[in-house]
Parts: C-alpha cells; sequence; structure tokens
C-alpha cells in the first residue's frame, strides 16, 4: 500500500480521500492547510502547513494546479525521493490500478474454473508454446503444469495434433487417441482464431476413455437393477403400489390388479385415492409426514375388499420421491391366523406347555381370576390356586409361569396326593447317599433342586403330611432344602404354586393343616370360579374343546347342535371344564365318523348324587345337633346363614352383596365356596 501526502483543493481532497477509502491501493498520510488551525474536517488524516510537513516521506505528493509550486518547493526541500502528481494525474493512476486488479482477478477466477472442471485441457499460442495446462490435464498425461507451461507441445507431447489443427484451422471433434502413458482419450481440438480470422493459438479438451465405459456400465447396471426390481416386485404375492412425491402412482403389481381389481391404465399417473373406496389415502399421509404407517385399515376396489395396508416413505439422499404401500386381504389374513392358532394348540398339547390365551372365558368372574392370576405372574409371590376339582387349577398354573420371568427355566409338577409320604419327600427334597435302603450311590436330586430358577406346582397341596407340610414351610421360609439323610442347607430360587380343592381353614380348625403354612401358601390366593358359576362361558368352553378332540380323535365335528347347546347350558356339572371335556369326547367316540354334529342324542350324563343330609338329621332338635359340632362348625353355621339371606336380598348380584357384607369380592368367593353357596349367586 503506498502512501500519500494530499497539497490539493478543499473539493478535491475531499472526492481523493473517498477514492483511497474505496480502494485498497493508497493511505493518507497528511492534507495540506494554509495556516494550521484552519479545517481539519477529514476525519483521521492529519492536516500540515508548510512549515510542518510530516516526518514520514510519502510515495506521492499529490497537488491541484493552484499549490504546484508551493508543492514542488516542498519536493525540493522535504521530500526529495517522493514523486509529484497532478490530481488528474492521480485519478489515472487509481483507475489503472482498478482495472490492473480486476484483470488479476478474472485471470485467478478463470484458471481456478480450468483446474476444478474435469476435463482436460491445453491450450497452445502460435508459437507452439503451451499457455493452459490443467490439473485435469495433469492427471491424464502424468505430466506436471510446472514442467509444461512455457515449452513447445511438441517436447512436451509430441504424438499431439494441435500443431496440425493450428496449421489447418479446422477444428476436430471426438477424436480417438493413445497418450504416452497408455492413456485412452476423446479429444475435441480447437483452433483459437482473432476477429479477422487470424491464427492466435489452439486449444484441446479430452475425456478419459474409461470414464465413459465406466458410465456406460453404471447405465447398464442400472438397467438390470431396474429389470430385476420389477420382476421381483411382479412376482411377488403381495400387492404392492408405489406412488411418487406428488402422491401419483407409478408403479404396481399383478397381485394388486387381482386384489383391488384396478388395471394399471387405472391407476399410474392418478391420485393415490383412486382406489380407495373407504377410508383416507395412507400414501398422502405418509408423503406428508416422512414417516411409514403400519397396520391400517382401508376398503380398496369396486368390491370394496377389507384390507390392511403397509406404507413407508422412498428417502433418497435425504429427499422424499414418493413411498411404496404393501396391501394385504384381511380375509387370507384370518385364514393364516385360525391355521397358526391351531398349530400353536397342537404345539402346546404335545409340550403340555399353556398360557393365559388358551383360558377360555368371558364372564366376569373367570376375567377376575385371570386378572389375579397375570398380577400374581409379575410377582415372586408364592400362588395358592383355589377352587373345584376340574376347574382348571393347572392350566392357571401353567399359564402364571409362562407370563412370569422365569418362563425360560424349568416347571415341575407334582401331584401330593398321587404319592406316598416316605416317597414324596424323597422325590420333593431328594436324598444322600445310603439314606434309605436301595437309594442310589452319590444321592438324587429333588424336584425343588431341579426347579431352582423356575417353578414347581404342588397340586393336591391339601394332602400333604403334617411332617412334609412342617419341611415345605422351612423351604417357603428359608428358601432352602436338606435332603433326606442330609444335614447340609441347599439354597434354592423356586417360585411356588400350590392347588387345592379342599377346605384348608376347616382344615386348619380340625388341626390337618398347619396354620403358619397356610399364612405361606395364601399370599396370592386365586380363586378359580366352578362352570356353574360362569354359565355364559360353556358354549364357548365346549366349542374349544371340540377342536381339541378332533385332533385328538381324528375326527371333524365342527357343529353343537341347538338341542344340545340347551340341555348343556342346563346341567349344573359338577365335575367342572373336565367332566365338559369327558362328556363331549364321550360323545365324539360313540358317533359315526360321517357325522360333523353333535346333537341331544348324543350326549350322556352321569347321574347327579343327592348329597341331602340323613332324614334323621331333620327330625333332631337343633339344641341336640349343637351338642354334636363344635365351636368352629357353629360359627360357620352362623355365617352360611348371613350369606344365604344377604344373596337373597340382593337377588344373587355377587358385587351388591359383597359390599352389603363389607367385604372383597375375593373374599365372597372363598365363602361361597366354603359354605357351597354358588348356585345361589346369579350367573
Amino acid at each position: 500500500m503506498q502512501t500519500v501526502l494530499l497539497m490539493t483543493a478543499p473539493e478535491e481532497t475531499k472526492k481523493i480521500l473517498r477514492l483511497i477509502r474505496s480502494s485498497s491501493f493508497f493511505e493518507p498520510i497528511g492534507v495540506f492547510v494554509l495556516e494550521m488551525g484552519a479545517e481539519k474536517t477529514h476525519d483521521d488524516v492529519p492536516v500540515f502547513s508548510y512549515s510542518s510537513p510530516p516526518q514520514l516521506e510519502p510515495d506521492y505528493l499529490v497537488y491541484s494546479p493552484t499549490n504546484k509550486k508551493l508543492a514542488n518547493q516542498l519536493q525540493e526541500d522535504v521530500y526529495h525521493e517522493s514523486d509529484i502528481i497532478s490530481d488528474s494525474q492521480f485519478y489515472k493512476l487509481a483507475d489503472h490500478l482498478k482495472q490492473s486488479k480486476a484483470a488479476e482477478a478474472n485471470l485467478q477466477q478463470f484458471k481456478t474454473i480450468l483446474d476444478n472442471t474435469h476435463d482436460g485441457m491445453i491450450v497452445i499460442d502460435q508459437r507452439l508454446n503451451i499457455t493452459i495446462f490443467n490439473k485435469s490435464a495433469e492427471r491424464m498425461t502424468g505430466l506436471s503444469a510446472v514442467e509444461a507451461l512455457g515449452r513447445s507441445i511438441l517436447e512436451v507431447m509430441p504424438n499431439s495434433q494441435l500443431p496440425r489443427v493450428l496449421d489447418s484451422g479446422i477444428e476436430e471433434v471426438n477424436q480417438e487417441q493413445i497418450l504416452a502413458n497408455g492413456t485412452k482419450i476423446y479429444t475435441t481440438r480447437t483452433p483459437i482464431l482473432d476477429q479477422s480470422g487470424r491464427k492466435l493459438g489452439a486449444f484441446a479438451v479430452f475425456k478419459d476413455i474409461t470414464e465413459i465405459v465406466d458410465l456406460a456400465e453404471e447405465v447398464t447396471n442400472l438397467k438390470s437393477i431396474q429389470i430385476m426390481l420389477s420382476s421381483i416386485i411382479n412376482s411377488s404375492e403381495e400387492a404392492i403400489s408405489v406412488v411418487d412425491e406428488e402422491g401419483k402412482g407409478i408403479m404396481i403389481n399383478p397381485a394388486y390388479t387381482k386384489l383391488t381389481g384396478y388395471s394399471a391404465e387405472q391407476v399410474i399417473g392418478k391420485p393415490a385415492t383412486t382406489d380407495i373406496s373407504e377410508g383416507e389415502s395412507i400414501h398422502m399421509q405418509v408423503l406428508k409426514t416422512r414417516k411409514p404407517v403400519r397396520g391400517a385399515r382401508l376398503r380398496v376396489g369396486p368390491k370394496r375388499k377389507d384390507v390392511i395396508v403397509n406404507v413407508a416413505p422412498i428417502i433418497v439422499d435425504g429427499l422424499l420421491k414418493g413411498s411404496v404401500g404393501v396391501i394385504h386381504d384381511v380375509s387370507e389374513i384370518k385364514g393364516l391366523t385360525e391355521e397358526l392358532n391351531r398349530a400353536r394348540q397342537i404345539i402346546r398339547t404335545l409340550e403340555a406347555k399353556y398360557s393365559f390365551e388358551d383360558i377360555i372365558g368371558e364372564s366376569d368372574e373367570m376375567r377376575f381370576a385371570v386378572d389375579q392370576a397375570k398380577l400374581a405372574a409379575s410377582t415372586p409371590a408364592t400362588v395358592l390356586l383355589r377352587g373345584e376339582s376340574g376347574t382348571g387349577k393347572e392350566l392357571f398354573a401353567h399359564a402364571i409361569h409362562n407370563a412370569s420371568d422365569r418362563k425360560f427355566n424349568k416347571f415341575i409338577r407334582v401331584n401330593c396326593a398321587a404319592l406316598s409320604e416316605s416317597l414324596l419327600e424323597s422325590e420333593l427334597f431328594g436324598y444322600v447317599e445310603g439314606a434309605f435302603s436301595g437309594a442310589l450311590r452319590g444321592g438324587k436330586r429333588g424336584l425343588f433342586e431341579e426347579a431352582n430358577g423356575g417353578s414347581i406346582f404342588l397340586d393336591e397341596v391339601g394332602e400333604l403330611s403334617q411332617n412334609t407340610q412342617a419341611k415345605l414351610l422351612r423351604v417357603l421360609q428359608e428358601n432352602e432344602i436338606r435332603r433326606v439323610g442330609g444335614t447340609k442347607a441347599i439354597p434354592i430360587n423356586v417360585r411356588v404354586i400350590a392347588a387345592t380343592n379342599v377346605n384348608l381353614e376347616k382344615m386348619i380348625a380340625d388341626g390337618t393343616f398347619r396354620q403358619d403354612l397356610y399364612y405361606r401358601l395364601n399370599r396370592m390366593p386365586i380363586y378359580i370360579p366352578p362352570l356353574r358359576a360362569r354359565n355364559s362361558d360353556i358354549l364357548m368352553l365346549a366349542n374349544h374343546l371340540l377342536q381339541k378332540l378332533n385332533q385328538d380323535y381324528g375326527r371333524n365335528i365342527d357343529i353343537i347342535s341347538s338341542d344340545a347347546e340347551d340341555f348343556l347350558l342346563k346341567y349344573h356339572w359338577p365335575g367342572n371344564v373336565r367332566e365338559l371335556e369327558n362328556v363331549l369326547g364321550r360323545a365324539i367316540i360313540h358317533m359315526s365318523h360321517t357325522d360333523s354334529k353333535i346333537n341331544r342324542e348324543h350326549i350322556s350324563l352321569l347321574q347327579q348324587i343327592d348329597h341331602k343330609k340323613p332324614d334323621s338329621d331333620t327330625d333332631r332338635s337343633f339344641n341336640e345337633l349343637r351338642e354334636e359340632i363344635t365351636l368352629a362348625e357353629q360359627m360357620d353355621e352362623f355365617e352360611k346363614n348371613i350369606l344365604t339371606d344377604a344373596i337373597n336380598r340382593y337377588k344373587g348380584n355377587k358385587t351388591k352383596t359383597a359390599k352389603a357384607l363389607g367385604i372383597s369380592l375375593r373374599n365372597f368367593y372363598y365363602k361361597l365356596e366354603k359354605y357351597g353357596l354358588d348356585d345361589k349367586v346369579r350367573k
């Protein structure tokens, strides 16, 4: 940047200062005034008089004609090395520098463009010297611009045809050429002529032919992929619909036409709502939100087919290009679901495993029991399943285990009434070597150890002896067992699910069941209602059992006649679900293989047993009977009478009765079972 000292007229001084500030070539270091103290309106530029010039010698001393003599004198006396020029000369100098800088910037911009173009470019002048050699030319020829610029093209590239084009003045387009390094190129050579037609040089623009080959292969690959995708979509059995970013159809497959009834001519290029007969377009919803939608229900086509649609956006490099939808026929899904459920039932039968899905019933009583069981499954608490024989206690035990966090560990089932006391003890807790005659060498692990980490189901727990009850209590209290004949405590982590169909409270009163064990087992009690208490579930259960029996017996009975249904609904089912399954199985066995319907005559029931007390009891006085029963039995009888009165007063409504008595609904169920009052409540 060059320094300037101004000895110009005031108006010229202002113009020159504005010019200097708008450029980047000069810096003002002083403005001349005739007398110090005169005008000082030049911002930060200091003023000076002839008697007090700046100490810094300027590059230029600029003067107006009126100050020329004084400027020459100041140069002669002080600024011997400074150039002295008039204000008009200064304007010309500034304009020249500005144009030179613009030209330099344009030239630099031009070189940047050439260096960033993908094509190689070489320019020669009329003397055949290279004037331009861009980076792409360096890459393709293997030569550097430093080596090439300023040298003859024939020295750098002896096989170049640019001299021929310069000589002939004729353009050559898309010529194939092999460079010295073996690279094959396509090149276009053009002469450079001025307005009068005089030859100034020539230039060549060329492209590596391998890039063109790669591009052709890429196009071929894209076509192959497109054909492959079209083949996959057209061969798919799933109905597929594709729309563009505006929601207009661009592709469908034959499965789509088969499902909706619309051909490609009716859909391609049309709005996404064309095929919808009921509902909103999921394609348009996805295009708006850019988020996929699954499981949307629609009706499509002229036949109003009920379908489920899954639609996802098509996003390429962050840009929304459209959406693709897969359409499923609901009727087909229903068929597959039924087939899957049948397969699951077969597998569960083979593996003897059940879940809450296998518990059939929609009655309030059954729903309450299932909800309690699901709650129990989510906790590690001991569960006590109560209910009459045949109500499905083992089914509940399986379901609780499979819904818990122990479902991947063992589930051990033990029928406490099926084994003798000594055998049951050794089976439950195991034994050490030599514990008794016949004991295996090395001892044996018990069922509690086998179930470690999982669950153990103790059915008929009311049949345990006092000794076994004590040992079971220790397991529940200490989470450890001792093998028969052993002294070492073995820690275990087992979830106990117990079941009984007897009145444990009465057994406690009789002294046959430990009260402390009862409290341990009864932490999460679940009452499973008898079949007669959920009359509305009978037909549902019957149809479910019918499918199971068809699989067991290889039959195809799928209908129960209305008279048979009426008969099943009127029966009181003392054997509960087990009896219902027995009755249906016996009916199927005695039916012809050509029959497909169970009629009333196919059903035979066991004779009902009258459990009334002997007549002699009814003739005896109340005082005589009271003398023969205990206080607990008298209290039970009194409580039973209160319950009966309340049930009659509220006409069998369970909820109102329990609320009036001030007890929970679950406790009310226990008392119904305890006193045999199930048949008195509203079903």
